[in-house]
């Protein structure tokens, strides 16, 4: 047999190895194109445009 936990982990044990694996928000940041907010190095979803040119045909509002 191989090496068992000799006594049961604790919640607030278990609880405070997970602290750290919560996700993080995506980093976003102003297009220059039309000025809302996008992720960075993407293309913008608003008016389609990267790195100052247009990529994709803007998205159309219904």
């Amino acid at each position: 047999m191989g090496p068992l936990p000799k006594r049961k982990v604790s919640k607030t044990r278990r609880n405070k190895r997970r602290a750290h694996d919560h996700l993080s928000l995506r980093h976003l940041v102003v297009c220059d194109e039309c000025g809302e907010y996008k992720p960075a190095h993407q293309v913008c979803p608003h008016c389609g445009s990267y790195n100052g040119r247009e990529v994709l045909p803007p998205e159309e509002e219904e």
